[in-house]
């Protein structure tokens, strides 16, 4: 179980037995490599406590000054000997006092019980099943299928989740039968006779009683303080730097903090080998990264680097991408992230990222779109009917992908909570940021995290610190959207940090690429598992509607299959993936349950 770990923690490796708990840890080292090895065991009132823990705390400096004040000593500087201390410090309270990127597991001795959380976001991973009395769980699923006696299965449930979820899942489930995830902001308890489940964190709906001038100022703050706590690493740490807005902002604190200390930031991008030449403009992707880029690099004098990847690796990535999640994602643009960081990792171990800013300061289309205000559904996976069309008639008379669909949905904006106060825009928008943030955002950080930490990289996500989430949250959209533009009050607040044509550039997402040969190559792979008689996915597949797609170039499937880049080509791609992941790791298809 713990040699599946590798990939994630190439570093060191350790394990923990006792009477009625065994535990394994791979680590990735990035501070206090001589004090931080793991498992670790602290022995405090004569009792052991023992921890596994993969992430980092951001605000280590607090926590240490608070338990030092209350007589704990320390071997050295580690997050992870903070984070043990603190558990016995403040007991199973502990995550209300983290800042940090966290999935960790304490087993407490003496009262025989197991103490797992993860963070607010779901940054870091942590999976379980309950086997044969057995409570296994493990940063990644590949870790728990080693675990004698479990034979991966699929049935209705996770048909729904794949097809009508996908590549999103609901928070909670994973496509694996039996397979759960300790949610984001959650902790779990586990003793000889139950299994407890509890909430840490969520977000709290109140009036917003800042002026404009007062929010734009904590704003700076909150947005500078969490990118330069981030920045602490004893091995080499870069930005990821697209030239858009939020990567930016984090290359610019960065650089700024950097040269304070005399020393120089190192950035790097990914571009695609002949996308200048095969380029297209559109309404979601308007101009291409590298003038923006070259701008920033210029102003800020970062030391920067360009990563190339070409067409025929991103296809020959898909399957690697697949055993990096452990399930189908999103296609291309997981593979290009796992090849991007399994480059870089020739260079760096760390990097800051501009991802989740999107979500929290409103910069999806979706939040500006009739369709995507007005959709009473997932904003980001309209084609719903399509999606049911993809299914084996058979399969698609007893499974109903909309009724599973609006289920999630519903019971997902059932816990939005609004104020009297509230204007129409802030009530439309708190569900559209509730929902992006809990579950667009999740696919996005679960693809971060995999793909990364498969070549032992981690990826840092400044915007994503919980102070920041907290705040924005009870911000009016009026003011969020300031000027009408998305991100608009972000775009404001830091007028005077970056030059003008990167504070107005229109957002331009992650760079994919628009070589005509990746749709080429999708089509053969693809029909090549149509004409497969042992392909296991064709008897989940409705074969006439997926031979329309191949004939179409993807256009027989109407709307994007996932958000507003993954279309004809990305949905032929994830099939390609579920046949994959299939094969791979020798899934049944349970037909009894569906």
């Amino acid at each position: 179980m713990v040699k599946q770990l590798e990939k994630r923690g190439p570093d060191e490796y350790g394990v923990y037995i006792d009477k009625h708990v065994n535990l394994g840890h791979r680590r990735l080292c990035i501070i206090d490599k001589e004090n931080g090895k793991q498992p670790m065991s602290e022995i405090h009132n004569g009792n052991t406590y023992t921890i596994v823990y993969n992430g980092q705390l951001y605000n280590c400096d607090e926590l240490k000054e608070v338990l030092k004040d209350n007589g704990f000593k320390f071997r050295g500087y580690s997050d992870t000997e903070i984070l043990l201390k603190s558990y016995i410090f403040y007991g199973k309270d502990v995550c209300k006092y983290l800042n940090g990127i966290f999935a960790f597991a304490i087993w407490d001795s003496k009262n025989e019980e197991l103490f797992l959380a993860r963070d607010q976001f779901g940054i870091k991973p942590l999976y379980y099943t309950i086997l044969e009395d057995n409570f296994v769980f493990a940063s990644e699923i590949k870790s728990i299928l080693k675990f004698p006696n479990y034979n991966p299965e699929i049935g209705s449930r996770e048909i729904c989740e794949l097809f009508g979820i996908g590549p999103s899942h609901t928070p909670g489930r994973t496509p694996f039968k039996n397979i759960e995830e300790v949610q984001p902001a959650h902790y779990k308890v586990v003793t000889k006779n139950n299994i407890y489940d509890t909430e840490y964190w969520k977000l709290e709906t109140k009036e917003h009683k800042d002026d404009f001038k007062t929010t734009c100022e904590k704003i700076k703050f909150l947005v500078k303080d969490s990118i330069e706590r981030q920045l602490v690493s004893d091995v080499p740490l870069c930005t990821l730097l697209s030239g858009g807005l939020d990567s930016s902002i984090i290359t610019a604190v960065a650089s700024n903090y950097y040269k304070k200390q005399g020393k120089k930031l190192k950035t790097f991008s990914v571009d695609y080998v002949d996308n200048d030449k095969n380029f297209v403009k559109s309404d979601f992707q308007p101009n291409s990264d590298n003038y923006y880029i070259k701008l920033m690099v210029d102003k800020f004098e970062t030391e920067h680097q360009t990563i190339m990847l070409d067409t025929p690796e991103l296809v020959d990535g898909l399957k690697d991408s697949v055993i990096a999640r452990d399930f189908p994602g999103m296609a291309d643009v997981d593979s290009s992230y796992l090849l991007f960081f399994k480059k870089l990792k020739n260079y760096m171990t760390v990097a800051l990222s501009g991802e989740c800013s999107d979500e929290i300061f409103g910069g999806y289309p979706w939040y500006f779109r009739e369709d995507g205000i007005n959709s009473d559904t997932f904003p980001w996976s309209l084609a719903i009917k399509e999606r049911q069309n993809l299914l084996h008639p058979d399969i698609s008379k007893k499974i109903n992908l909309k009724e599973y669909v609006d289920s999630q949905y519903e019971n997902s904006i059932s816990n939005v909570q609004y104020l009297d106060i509230d204007s129409k825009e802030t009530i439309n928008h708190r569900k559209l940021i509730y929902l992006t943030s809990n579950w667009f955002m999740q696919t996005l950080l679960d693809r971060t995290d995999r793909t990364s930490m498969y070549s032992g990289f981690e990826v840092r996500v400044p915007f994503c610190d919980y102070r920041i989430v907290e705040y924005l949250w009870n911000i009016p959209w009026e003011m969020k959207a300031y000027k009408g533009r998305e991100k608009g009050l972000l775009r404001y607040c830091m007028e005077d940090l970056l030059p003008e044509e990167i504070i107005y550039r229109k957002k331009s997402p992650y760079p994919k690429t628009h070589n005509p040969n990746y749709l080429k190559v999708i089509k053969a792979e693809l029909t090549k598992i149509m004409n497969n008689q042992e392909s296991k996915i064709k008897q989940l597949l409705n074969e006439n509607y997926i031979w329309d797609i191949i004939r179409t170039d993807g256009t027989a499937f109407k709307r994007p299959w996932f958000g507003q880049l993954m279309t004809g080509p990305q949905l032929m791609a994830y099939l390609c993936q579920v046949e994959m992941w299939l094969q791979e790791y020798n899934i049944k298809i349970n037909t009894n349950s569906f």
